[in-house]
């Protein structure tokens, strides 16, 4: 029996690539942050979309589906002063983090990737997430 998804709606083992931040200086999901998803394309990443996050601190469809699902070196540039910002939080200028940016591979074309970003003004942490 086949297994149909309400679009933007994916089972957490399908293939495809997913994210979402998580402020941890609030200890709440980070609503409206800014992500740059981009590929390397030889010695270069190009850009392939700009998403925003919701109130869950997740984009409203994954940005790799089993369908679209490529093996390959990719980046993922989170706006994290850009947020904190937006929020009211007073940064030093510069501030001492601007943009995380994450670069990772994804090798199995079967897998789900799931890249989940911990944040604060100060710090932040990635893993591969599940």
């Amino acid at each position: 029996m086949a297994f149909f998804a309400p679009k933007g709606a994916r089972a957490a083992g399908a293939p495809g690539l997913t994210t979402h931040m998580l402020d941890t200086a609030s200890g709440k999901p980070a609503e409206g942050v800014r992500i740059d998803f981009a590929v390397l394309e030889g010695e270069a990443y190009r850009l392939i979309r700009t998403v925003h996050t919701n109130a869950d601190g997740r984009n409203a469809e994954p940005l790799l589906t089993p369908e679209t699902m490529k093996t390959g070196q990719f980046q993922l540039t989170f706006y994290i002063a850009e947020y904190f910002t937006k929020l009211g939080t007073v940064l030093p200028n510069p501030p001492f983090l601007d943009r995380a940016v994450i670069q990772f591979g994804m090798a199995d074309v079967t897998s789900h990737y799931h890249v989940p970003l911990l944040a604060s003004p100060w710090s932040y942490t990635t893993y591969r997430g599940s």
